[in-house]
């Protein structure tokens, strides 16, 4: 199957925008925007199509006024284009429209056409006007602080891509997505929405996923902070941080995101003192700060829980302490399943790869799954077999050769840290 992917309009698929309109508006589906104002929109404003080899099979064309945004276009063409095809367009189009400073992208829709396209991009319907809306995570006066902090919008639906992991899923929607997203419920409850939250466990895990599905899910800028580059500014360590927690306070809403925190938040004291100690300091205190404001949350994450300084854990500090284990097997099962080709799927034994791969991390399962795509490749090329399929036996050899992340002896510590350390 050729691949379908999403790029900015050309003039030469003019043409095709075209047949795509006509293919959309036939039947009993009226236009909203003429084809003269689509294909006006398509030359002076603003436009992607999503294409299948020289086939293009899906657009979206906006326009701005203002600090509003409108869809003056949005077609598939036919029932075999998958429902990732529309949400990257969309969230194509909202990127390459967000440096207008729109508050709001909207768009007008016949009565008979699907809303799912846009309900699961964040749209929101208006039922007596059939009318959508979209208010953007990001506004006007915000872009260059996260532009400076290297910070981004991420696809909205981020969070249903992480399959399996049900227990890791209901804890983080629980505990801190449906507090922070639905105030006024929480506040019913008596239940404070979180301010920061410490994800530990072995490396590989997928802590930096669920930080990111977390900012997708609240559909908040997500700004992810490198410990390693917090000094690039020549104001030292604890000045970088400082400096861009003091940036981070401009933005309404944010998910700030700092992996192996232990770099800058490690265990103070000895003779003489350790070098980090001044920026453990400086970080305890902005958490405190941090704490102070709504509308954002701080994710630190770990894979050596044990190495932080004491007060960092403490109560008043972070609201959970939250472990992130190795895959179970619907999360693995979902793994190899995103990684084999659609042409050997039935070929492949599933439920074989899913216990062979039981204690591994995402990372392994993806580098094995791709070790096997790469040797078949290799032979397929010496033997110029170039319709051969991957069996099973090719993941297996593939296992084979794959090291495990993660040993026994730091499973049995990270087990002993959730009897110990966790919060939850």
């Amino acid at each position: 199957m050729t691949r379908t992917y999403v790029r900015d309009f050309h003039g030469d698929d003019l043409d095709q925008i075209v047949r795509l309109w006509g293919q959309v508006t036939s039947g009993s589906e009226w236009p909203i925007y003429s084809l003269a104002e689509v294909i006006a929109s398509c030359q002076q404003d603003h436009a992607v199509v999503a294409v299948q080899g020289d086939v293009l099979v899906g657009a979206a064309v906006g326009r701005a006024a203002h600090a509003q945004g409108w869809i003056v276009f949005f077609g598939i063409a036919g029932d075999d284009v998958d429902a990732e095809v529309s949400a990257s367009l969309l969230h194509s189009l909202e990127r390459r429209m967000a440096p207008l400073g729109l508050a709001k992208l909207s768009v007008l829709i016949p009565e008979t056409k699907g809303l799912e396209a846009f309900a699961e991009n964040g749209f929101e319907v208006h039922d007596s006007v059939r009318y959508l809306e979209r208010a953007l995570p990001i506004q006007r006066r915000e872009l260059e602080s996260l532009k400076a902090l290297g910070g981004r919008i991420l696809p909205p639906h981020l969070w249903d891509r992480v399959a399996g992991m049900t227990h890791e899923k209901t804890l983080l929607e629980e505990r801190l997505v449906t507090p922070l997203a639905r105030p006024e419920l929480a506040e019913r409850f008596g239940v404070v929405p979180p301010r920061a939250v410490m994800l530990f466990g072995p490396p590989g895990t997928g802590k930096t996923t669920f930080a990111r599905a977390v900012a997708s899910r609240l559909d908040w800028p997500f700004v992810e902070l490198f410990p390693s580059r917090l000094a690039d500014g020549g104001t030292g360590l604890a000045g970088g941080l400082r400096a861009s927690f003091e940036r981070i306070d401009e933005l309404e809403h944010a998910v700030v995101f700092i992996d192996e925190v232990e770099e800058i938040a490690s265990r103070r004291g000895g003779t003489p003192p350790s070098p980090t100690q001044g920026v453990t300091n400086e970080l305890l205190k902005l958490v405190a700060d941090f704490r102070d404001r709504e509308g954002r949350i701080l994710i630190c994450a770990t894979n050596f829980i044990r190495a932080l300084d004491a007060a960092f854990l403490r109560h008043g500090r972070f609201d959970y302490v939250i472990p992130i284990g190795l895959p179970d097997a619907d999360a693995r099962r979902a793994i190899w399943a995103r990684y084999i080709p659609a042409e050997s799927a039935g070929g492949v034994d599933l439920d074989r790869l899913v216990v062979a791969s039981d204690g591994l991390t995402p990372a392994d399962i993806e580098y094995a799954a791709r070790r096997a795509s790469q040797e078949a490749l290799a032979g397929a090329l010496r033997d110029g077999a170039y319709d051969a399929t991957l069996h099973t036996d090719d993941y297996a050899r593939a296992l084979d050769s794959t090291r495990a992340t993660v040993s026994a002896e730091e499973i049995a510590e990270f087990r002993d840290d959730i009897d110990t350390i966790a919060r939850l």
